[in-house]
């Protein structure tokens, strides 16, 4: 692709691929709205359901099948007025005709509706691009999958804002467009910059190990032409974005007064992540990880990196790996982490002076190292994103089927050896330690043995995990983790992240696929948990102060949130200060609930 060619650019955006984009969308749009309550559809028969604009001159028909966790699987779609008159389904229509339902104000609305369109126009580039099948891609290496998958986050209907991003820059830097990167290297002054690392490194191996003494010779000579010393530096990497389109102008004056120096772009090849703002190494890829300061809004966050955040991420790593591993339960399910090694971060000054710890002017220049899962990967084994288990092709079929066709188990085994790897850790570290990460596909590796999940990884550790427990002892570089979360909160950690916000739609793909039936899946769920808490009677008391077999769990909205505010939608310091609760659901493990458990 010749990203200066202005037309080569939009090829992907033809009505074809947009009204595919839109039926998409709206469908998906239908479902979480009314999954979270915004509106409510009306049953005309027949499986059939309607909902109708604000104003009740559109009128929205389609077919849904309500399944567990009030979830919408919703099939075809037709919009038209009230007196019949057939519509095309446009998704940015759909938010202005329901802004009032929705509840976006005049601030928000224009600010989703780009959101929105970004979106979309994501998804058609998905769309016009060869894709390998379900069955292809279950085979295939980790960043194929990485580069495959094309829906985001599960919930949030905006979930591509991206904002900030020129076409090019998605043609260059968006991670389906799987096009090699290499970052921007700056020398940071060390009066400025604060570098932290994990007790097994420092500063120069990291620096050995990552640009090799060719590269680092070559950027000591670029200091010494200017008449600088490469030892009054700090080396940060940049995302090239984040160099042409903020640092080399909003950092101007810091740049000028060579308290930042641009030495030019490192040597390896990177892919970005799902995630956008992270590298995947493809040159060496059992180097790390490189996470950098993004400053592009995406959904509901500017994707900077707080240079006070990165201070404290090492300690907080290193304190949940220990903990870990001295962890008998934890250690058997073979859970690791790929921990934040090392990071850095610079501090402007003069922005600091003028803004408050949320200012997006904060996190314009910060980087972190992560380990590569790669490194300690046992052979024959493979990796893929746990987004790929929701995956599905350009023609409807599911990643996660092919994988239980190539394991050769049945679904409930598969299913159970999945929930063993990634349920139980998740559920030891709330009822063990208050512990509560943030599991959502994207934020967690699969190891594979053939189409079987053998173990998970969890990663983006030191921003998203939290400890519930105001009494729990922390050492003083990690008590950032800690926040005050009410009692009737902390085990929507398990029910909102994990039952409703990842295990619903892996329910739904494999129901209506015919691969596992709904009572099937969730008894599995219920045996998996149930398992686990008679493994560990010494935490009975815990097991009935937060009733994992509740009849009801409270319903928490992601889309209302980023509806209110697309900005800032959480304070991570107090994440449950913006929850956007909305009635009950029923829980789906409850019926299943073990006649003994410890006591």
């Amino acid at each position: 692709m010749d990203v200066a060619d202005p037309v080569a650019v939009v090829s992907h955006l033809t009505p074809a691929t947009w009204e595919k984009a839109n039926r998409r969308l709206v469908r998906k749009a239908l479902a979480e709205f009314a999954h979270e309550r915004l509106f409510t559809p009306r049953p005309i028969g027949d499986g059939r359901w309607m909902v109708r604009s604000d104003d009740g001159t559109v009128e929205y028909r389609f077919t849904a099948t309500v399944m567990s966790l009030d979830h919408w699987h919703i099939g075809e779609v037709a919009r038209h007025r009230s007196s019949g008159e057939p519509l095309p389904l446009d998704a940015l229509e759909f938010v202005t005709e329901m802004r009032g339902s929705l509840g976006l104000s005049d601030e928000i609305l224009p600010v989703y509706l780009e959101e929105i369109t970004s979106t979309l126009a994501s998804l058609a580039y998905k769309l016009s691009r060869p894709s390998p099948g379900a069955a292809e891609l279950a085979k295939a290496g980790f960043q194929q999958i990485e580069a495959a998958m094309t829906e985001g986050h599960p919930c949030f209907v905006a979930n591509s804002g991206r904002i900030g991003y020129g076409i090019g820059d998605h043609h260059r830097y968006a991670p389906e467009a799987a096009e090699p990167v290499r970052l921007i290297w700056l020398a940071a002054h060390r009066d400025h910059t604060t570098f932290t690392c994990s007790r097994d490194i420092d500063y120069d191996r990291l620096m050995r190990e990552e640009l090799g003494e060719e590269v680092l010779a070559r950027f000591a000579d670029t200091l010494a032409g200017l008449g600088l010393d490469m030892a009054d530096y700090l080396l940060v990497p940049v995302h090239p974005w984040q160099w042409w389109n903020r640092i080399s102008v909003t950092f101007a004056a810091e740049v000028a007064d060579r308290r930042l120096v641009c030495l030019g772009p490192g040597d390896d090849e990177h892919l970005a992540q799902q995630s956008v703002r992270t590298f995947f190494n493809a040159s060496a890829p059992s180097k790390h990880y490189v996470k950098t300061a993004l400053s592009v809004l995406n959904m509901g966050f500017m994707r900077g990196l707080s240079a006070a955040y990165m201070e404290g991420t090492p300690a907080i790593n290193d304190w949940l790996a220990d903990l870990i591993a001295s962890d008998e339960v934890l250690r058997a399910t073979r859970l690791r982490i790929i921990r934040e090694r090392a990071a850095v971060g610079y501090r402007n000054r003069r922005f600091e002076a003028a803004t408050d710890r949320y200012s997006p002017y904060r996190k314009m220049l910060a980087a972190l190292w992560r380990e590569s899962p790669v490194a300690g990967l046992e052979p024959g084994r493979r990796l893929a994103t746990m987004a790929s288990l929701l995956h599905t092709d350009h023609e409807g079929r599911s990643f996660a089927a092919a994988l239980i066709e190539q394991s050769g188990l049945a679904p409930e085994v598969w299913l159970r050896r999945y929930l063993d790897a990634y349920l139980v850790p998740l559920l030891h570290s709330f009822y063990a330690y208050d512990l509560a990460f943030m599991p959502h596909g994207e934020n967690v590796i699969l190891v594979l043995d053939g189409g079987v999940v053998e173990r998970v990884i969890f990663k983006d550790i030191a921003e998203e995990i939290v400890v519930m427990d105001s009494g729990v002892e922390l050492p003083p570089e990690v008590r950032r983790i800690r926040a005050e979360v009410p009692e009737e909160h902390r085990l929507l950690s398990i029910f909102t992240d994990v039952f409703d916000c990842f295990l619903r739609f892996l329910n739904a793909v494999l129901a209506t696929r015919g691969v596992l039936d709904e009572d099937a899946f969730w008894r599995t769920v219920a045996e998996c948990a149930a398992d686990y808490q008679r493994s560990v009677p010494h935490l009975a008391e815990r097991f009935r102060r937060y009733d994992l077999f509740a009849e009801t769990f409270a319903l928490s909205c992601l889309n209302r949130l980023q509806l209110r505010n697309n900005r800032q939608m959480v304070d991570l310091a107090d994440p449950s200060a913006a929850l956007q609760m909305v009635g009950e659901l029923v829980n789906p493990i409850a019926r299943f609930a073990p006649s003994v458990l410890p006591r």
